[in-house]
């Protein structure tokens, strides 16, 4: 039952993660508790400078958060599942994943006719080295270039010119109502996105109270989500990758199961591999699909990946 304790909700202080942290007040209130939010700014907030893979720590956007859940200064964290490391501690279990927006990424320009498959040369902004990869890969033509900082940082570095385009997760852009600046939605099919992207995943210490992790659980979680996303972190977690190196994994419901593809791609998208399966059971498929990525050289090429990222 409700208590007058409000379920204090830890969260980073960029417009997007705070948005986030309100939207899963809204589903506890209307489960009848009293929300507290704690604003935080992540070690991945403070460095701006240097790119992810550069920093080199597996959880920039979440060790901080992950220390207050254990001193009991926060209930939950909530994080874009995206960013979260493939392995975390046991005694800091995710306990929900909410209801996934659309996964797919999409092209921000000022430029209405833009599109990636333009032959001219353009600087394409982006952070993650997935889509760095992928574009290397599919639109060599362009030229890369680092994109740090919030969603409304990245705009204004597009407004002042610092690149033509850049790329985004379509889930935060809607959030944040930059809509109007998309010219471009790509393919979740072949434009595959990171493991997690599109879901808020909700973090607890295992000292939360049983009944609190039940009822924060029956309110936030979706099934469905759950168990695709479930499926991409066991894929993950086999090739101990995470936001930094170029991995992808995507998994969908069908009919017959659930089907997950995932792979990993060279820094300059010079080699791909891909593999995928079906399955009802998520930790099985994920350890299914990883296998056939391990059997096609995966490992060594993340080692290699990790060797020139560090240089």
């Amino acid at each position: 039952m409700p208590t007058n304790k409000p379920i204090r909700i830890g969260t980073r202080n960029s417009a997007l993660a705070v948005w986030q942290a309100r939207h899963i007040a809204d589903i506890l209130l209307r489960a009848g508790y009293q929300i507290e939010i704690i604003e935080i700014v992540t070690i991945g907030d403070k460095i701006q400078d240097r790119s992810l893979a550069k920093i080199g720590a597996k959880g920039v956007f979440t060790e901080e958060l992950e220390s207050m859940l254990r001193n009991g200064e926060i209930d939950i964290a909530q994080h874009s599942a995206k960013d979260l490391p493939s392995k975390l501690a046991a005694d800091l279990p995710l306990i929900a994943f909410t209801k996934r927006e659309a996964a797919h990424d999409v092209v921000l320009s000022l430029d209405p006719t833009f599109r990636l498959s333009n032959s001219t040369k353009s600087k394409i902004g982006t952070s993650s080295t997935r889509r760095r990869a992928m574009i290397a890969k599919e639109f060599p033509q362009h030229h890369l270039v680092e994109m740090r900082g919030n969603l409304q940082t990245r705009l204004e570095k597009l407004k002042a010119g610092s690149c033509d385009a850049m790329l985004l997760a379509f889930a935060g852009v809607h959030r944040m109502g930059m809509e109007e600046y998309i010219v471009e939605h790509l393919e979740v099919n072949s434009f595959i996105p990171a493991v997690g992207q599109g879901s808020i995943a909700i973090q607890c210490s295992t000292h939360l109270s049983t009944d609190l992790q039940a009822v924060i659980r029956s309110s936030c979680n979706h099934e469905a989500t759950e168990a695709c996303i479930v499926a991409e972190r066991h894929l993950l977690a086999q090739l101990d990758g995470g936001c930094s190196v170029p991995v992808f994994g995507h998994a969908q419901q069908h009919e017959n199961g659930i089907h997950l593809i995932g792979g990993v791609l060279g820094l300059k998208g010079e080699v791909e591999l891909k593999a995928s399966s079906t399955g009802d059971n998520p930790e099985k498929l994920g350890m299914e699909v990883a296998k056939q990525l391990i059997n096609q050289g995966a490992q060594s090429l993340l080692q290699e990946i990790r060797k020139q990222l560090a240089s």
